[in-house]
């Protein structure tokens, strides 16, 4: 508890964007977020004050870190899950714990439970041999490989698309699970957050356009997207939330479907899929998490505009006009642009920020956006 203000103090392991936007809701509940930072130039760590430097590998750093806290959080999905039951054993209050985390930080462990729910997934196996990926593909090539843990924005998956790159693959001795390649018209996104209380706030299901296994656009609400599917979308993100005891914010990544939908992933923490909310819905995805870690009731998660479209800014080509300049030009020619920058070292393909912009039509509102965006990313 902070004696000078009377209210608990939480603690986000991971210096990151996610934890620089996180303090800014945080500000508004009369906190500033304490981090824990691998470096004192983390995104998070330029603008909290409360920043005690070290590593989330590292239980000692951990176990210091969480004496001040009230309850703890996390950025990111790596904190090994070991020291996690550690600290939760020693009564620190960690949410998500250990038992819902870990289907967010183990692939395999995340399909198994999945399928075992009843949750609709791709045909998937664990392997470990190029014998058994070729088996699992049966002669319809590519099949996609992911990393078991620590693959995120495109990293740890492969489209695998024959038996040498099989073999390739599997002589890295990474641990593996492959998956079908689903046939889907595009992604999708529900987010919900619980409390520990059982109350879930769902968001509206958003479009993710991704380029190159990173998202480079969010569309809310998804275009087009027919009102019982995006129910559905919602009512499975609340169940899942729901049935893995999740606390905080669930995000669901969804492949679209002829058919229906199918679950990709599972990040359990603020998601870039919900960074559209701080402009675009009444309670920010930051300020829902920590009510949610705080027991909080939730906000409403109804938008401000018919259309809210978020653009992510990828660090661009060095050199040309500085970012001060591109922000004079931004905002002349779009001036009801919101802009995000993370405070980041600019470096090609690095998600460096974001813009958000609101309207009434999608097709002009999706403009300005990446608009607003080519102009940091290209300065012109």
């Amino acid at each position: 508890m902070d004696t000078r203000t009377g209210l608990p103090v939480v603690g986000m392991v991971g210096g990151g964007q996610l934890a620089r936007m996180t303090h800014q809701a945080a500000i508004s509940l009369g906190q500033s977020l304490r981090v824990l930072s691998e470096k004192p130039d983390d995104s998070a760590a330029l603008v909290a004050a409360d920043v005690p430097i070290g590593t989330h590998t590292d239980l000692a750093a951990l176990r210091e870190f969480a004496k001040g806290c009230d309850a703890v959080t996390f950025d990111h999905e790596h904190v090994p899950t070991e020291h996690i039951e550690t600290l939760e054993a020693e009564g620190v209050k960690i949410f998500p714990g250990s038992k819902a985390l870990v289907f967010a930080q183990d692939k395999g462990m995340m399909r198994e439970r999945l399928a075992a729910l009843g949750a609709p997934v791709p045909r998937w196996a664990r392997v470990s041999t190029a014998d058994e990926i070729e088996a699992f593909a049966g002669g319809s090539w590519p099949v996609v490989a992911k990393a078991t843990r620590g693959g995120y924005d495109g990293r740890g998956v492969w489209m695998v698309g024959s038996r040498e790159a099989a073999e390739d693959l599997v002589s890295t001795g990474i641990s593996l699970i492959v998956e079908e390649r689903v046939p889907l018209r595009r992604e999708l996104a529900a987010l919900v957050a619980r409390s520990p209380f059982g109350q879930v706030a769902a968001y509206p299901v958003v479009e993710t356009v991704q380029r190159d296994g990173i998202c480079v656009e969010v569309i809310a609400p998804a275009p087009d997207l027919a009102e019982e599917r995006a129910l559905d979308a919602q009512q499975l993100a609340i169940d899942l939330a729901n049935e893995l005891g999740v606390v905080g914010l669930l995000a669901v990544e969804l492949f679209e479907t002829d058919a229906g939908i199918v679950v990709n992933e599972l990040a359990m923490r603020p998601h870039n899929s919900g960074h559209w909310t701080i402009e675009g819905a009444r309670t920010s995805q930051f300020e829902q998490h920590l009510r949610a870690v705080l027991d909080y009731p939730m906000g409403a998660t109804t938008l401000t505009a018919p259309v809210v479209v978020m653009a992510n800014v990828l660090g661009g080509r060095p050199g040309g006009i500085s970012i001060d300049e591109r922000l004079h030009h931004l905002f002349a020619e779009v001036p009801d642009a919101r802009v995000h920058l993370y405070g980041k070292q600019v470096r090609p393909g690095r998600k460096i920020g974001h813009v958000t912009v609101l309207g009434d039509d999608l097709a002009s509102v999706r403009a300005r956006a990446a608009r607003a965006a080519q102009w940091l990313q290209e300065g012109k």
